[in-house]
């Protein structure tokens, strides 16, 4: 109470001293009502400080014991995940496999079994894991042993070559749906972005001599490739499924292919929906963007041609009526009924030579879906994915004959022609677009001068030979 006492008047002095200061006839005037309503304000102001100071200590110590709390469960948290990841036991789910663990009996296979189940003999297998094991392998964690590549590899060949449902496949190897459908993309890219460029390659130098020398000896020359387009089932998609509706009535999308005497693809451009024309996806290709940005239309060296009858005669490719003929690409002539008979002699034999070269085309898709039967039926892949799977599908089909992987008669018994897995092709839509006069003139030298043609000497590896009937 003293200090009270003496704290009130040494603020009572010092405020007089203030007022003394600026106004000595202030002090002298000021009464003592004034001097006490000053101590109330001043002593209002002190509480208000203290509870402040009272409440800034109160929200510490509340912040404190919620940190403490925080960093106590999240100890207990961390401990807790790990002892989970040292004691437990199990993380894949145990799977019952139909007819037993179908991949320990596959290692047990014949010869022949195995390559009738994985459409590739056992060497094919092996030499296909060497290329892209290191691709395809997953590294082996604390928490568990990934799927070996080669268990990847066989899933993703089965069902190329079966084409069954992902949980089929899922059950016959002991995984899961998604796993399947994981270990398919993964092979698939592997596969394309490491294959492609090296197995389908467009022909060059001593390469594009054989090709030429192979289509010279079955009956026509001057040619690098046969173009042909043919249809893959889909599942009709969410967004535009009209535009992949063929005119059968099916969902597709289109695959594009050169090929060459050996059967092996050059050139692989697919994915293009199913109500396209054969031209609209040629035009829409990098192989059409690549003839027609080159000097005169020539996709091959301008030092392969031929001259007669003051008319150059490229290397140029061969297709069917649906494409349009350029100084690069050559078609037969009209073979319908109302114009056959106006066909002379020379441009009958041109198109029967043309059409029997051409038919590398019809045998190398055939060869295709025979031996990878999901091109024959609607699969659950995405149409954006068509691209890389039927591309991959390309190469392997390209490395068996390359390699000598003999295709099996049965895997085709079923496809009739014109027919993949029940799927009819539709018709050749014959193409209308405009005919410059260079590509004509180019095939009407061929046309009447095709024997002289045969007859002329070829040159591969430094050898120069002449093909005779």
């Amino acid at each position: 109470m003293a200090s009270s006492i003496e704290s009130d008047a040494a603020l009572r002095a010092s405020l007089l001293s203030c007022l003394g200061a600026l106004d000595p006839s202030i002090a002298q005037t000021l009464d003592d009502r004034v001097l006490e309503l000053f101590l109330l304000r001043t002593a209002e102001m002190r509480r208000k400080r203290a509870r402040a100071v009272q409440a800034r200590a109160r929200r510490m110590r509340l912040y404190l014991r919620r940190r403490r709390r925080l960093v106590l469960s999240t100890v207990a948290a961390v401990l807790s995940l790990v002892n989970s990841f040292k004691y437990k036991e199990v993380w894949a789910k145990d799977r019952p496999v139909e007819g037993g663990d179908f991949w320990q009996v596959a290692q047990r296979f014949s010869d022949e079994e195995w390559k009738s189940k994985f459409r590739v003999t056992r060497a094919t297998f092996n030499y296909l894991l060497e290329l892209l094991e290191s691709t395809i392998s997953r590294k082996k964690t604390r928490f568990r042993t990934p799927i070996d590549a080669r268990r990847r590899l066989a899933m993703a060949l089965w069902w190329y070559g079966q084409g069954e449902e992902y949980r089929h496949v899922a059950d016959k190897f002991g995984v899961g749906n998604t796993t399947v459908c994981i270990i398919l993309r993964q092979v698939t890219t592997a596969i394309v972005n490491k294959l492609f460029k090296k197995c389908v390659s467009w022909p060059v130098g001593e390469t594009l001599d054989s090709v030429v020398s192979g289509f010279k000896q079955r009956g026509y020359p001057q040619c690098a490739g046969a173009i042909g387009a043919t249809h893959v089932p889909i599942m009709g998609p969410r967004d535009n499924p009209m535009d992949y509706c063929n005119s059968r009535g099916w969902y597709s999308v289109i695959l594009q292919a050169v090929v060459d005497h050996n059967l092996n693809f050059t050139h692989v451009y697919a994915g293009w929906p199913g109500s396209s024309s054969n031209a609209t996806v040629l035009s829409s290709s990098d192989l059409f963007l690549k003839a027609e940005d080159q000097h005169q239309g020539a996709l091959f060296p301008q030092e392969k041609s031929i001259v007669l009858d003051g008319v150059e005669i490229p290397v140029h490719l061969i297709g069917d009526a649906s494409f349009p003929l350029k100084p690069w690409l050559l078609t037969g002539f009209s073979s319908s009924s109302s114009s056959q008979h106006d066909l002379s002699p020379e441009q009958r034999r041109f198109t029967f030579s043309l059409n029997a070269a051409r038919s590398v085309v019809a045998s190398a898709f055939s060869r295709l879906k025979g031996r990878w039967g999901c091109l024959q039926k609607r699969n659950d892949i995405e149409v954006g994915a068509m691209h890389g799977t039927v591309s991959a599908l390309c190469v392997l089909h390209n490395v068996c004959e390359q390699v000598g992987d003999e295709f099996l008669p049965e895997w085709s018994e079923d496809m009739d022609t014109g027919h993949t897995g029940g799927f009819i092709q539709p018709d050749v839509v014959p193409c209308e677009a405009e005919v410059y006069g260079g590509a004509d003139m180019i095939r009407n030298a061929m046309t009447y001068n095709f024997i002289d043609i045969q007859e002329h000497p070829t040159t591969i590896n430094g050898f120069t030979f002449t093909y005779e009937d």
